[in-house]
């Protein structure tokens, strides 16, 4: 394939937990050019956060510190989820201080670049959501970087996470929206201040209803041609924790709220965050208004309590 002099940089997929983020990573990894790691790295602003603690990255055992603590956080993601390359920290310490990658971002570039050298492509990306809150972070580590965030109906995120709330730690609708609510304002405050290049908010929404004019959207502001292999993109092999990925995009998994949340849960959800649901152009199904304080306080009470419970007793309540 012809090399293009268009924007080589890393491709971030960002935003509020059960967005759609996974789907998208699926999609863009299909693209020839693109490298999308399986999973979610996590790694990036506790490594960058805690970088006086290596000391001197110009020595090949202060690296080596570096490759330890990225797979003390996330073994799972450097074990399965880089398809082009072996994880071998002994190895990538040697390699790394050769290269002279005397830094934390110059450290997770190589092995991102290594990946996608070895998966036969010339660009990576990476899809952690709550990244979405650490934008500036993101663009200070790889100025050259592009960062997609997806936006979802809250209500839709809601219903996600209320499925797992152990792993969320979202046991009501108050908190819920309160959770999202935060990711999505936060993007698109920070969004506005890196501009239309560095920046992209899109709707989950719009891609189950017209993946290609989405796709082709996100192939203008990241400066790739459209391939059809986002159309007809390689599905997971495995279901996991998201089955629709062994299925092509599901255009009617959207608006479940309307039947599966209650009507309390609606008017929560709606009096916590309507304003950024109206923003986003989602309607409201309720004139929900905010809720006093001694009620806010006592759902925020319940979701600690829950959490507390869950934490302590390894199940929810029923």
């Amino acid at each position: 394939m012809k090399e293009r002099s268009q924007n080589n940089g890393p491709v971030f997929i960002v935003g509020s937990p059960r967005s759609g983020t996974t789907l998208l990573q699926y999609i863009l990894r299909s693209h020839p050019r693109i490298s999308m790691p399986t999973g979610e790295s996590h790694y990036i602003i506790p490594l960058y956060r805690n970088a006086h603690k290596f000391g001197d990255l110009g020595n090949k055992e202060n690296v080596r510190k570096v490759l330890e603590e990225m797979y003390r956080i996330s073994p799972e993601f450097l074990d399965t989820d880089l398809q082009g390359m072996r994880f071998d920290i002994e190895e990538l310490s040697a390699e790394l201080a050769q290269k002279k990658c005397d830094s934390i971002p110059a450290i997770i570039a190589a092995i991102f670049e290594k990946n996608a050298a070895g998966e036969g492509k010339v660009r990576w990306g990476d899809k952690t959501p709550y990244y979405v809150l650490h934008m500036k972070t993101i663009i200070e580590l790889f100025p050259n970087a592009q960062i997609i965030h997806l936006i979802r109906d809250g209500r839709d995120c809601a219903l996600s996470m209320f499925a797992r709330g152990r792993e969320f730690g979202v046991y009501n609708s108050y908190h819920a929206a309160k959770y999202w609510q935060q990711y999505v304002e936060t993007g698109k405050e920070v969004g506005r201040t890196l501009g239309t290049g560095a920046y992209l908010d899109l709707k989950y929404e719009d891609i189950l209803a017209d993946q290609l004019s989405a796709m082709k959207k996100i192939c203008a502001f990241l400066g790739e041609d459209f391939d059809h292999s986002l159309i007809n993109f390689e599905k997971s092999s495995i279901a996991g924790k998201t089955p629709l990925l062994q299925k092509d995009v599901q255009k009617d998994n959207a608006g479940k709220w309307r039947t599966k949340m209650t009507r309390t849960q609606i008017r929560v959800f709606e009096s916590a965050a309507g304003d950024t649901l109206a923003q986003n152009g989602y309607e409201l199904l309720t004139s929900a208004r905010r809720f006093p304080l001694p009620l806010r306080a006592a759902l925020r009470t319940h979701n600690r309590f829950m959490t507390w419970y869950n934490r302590k007793f390894g199940k929810a309540l029923r």
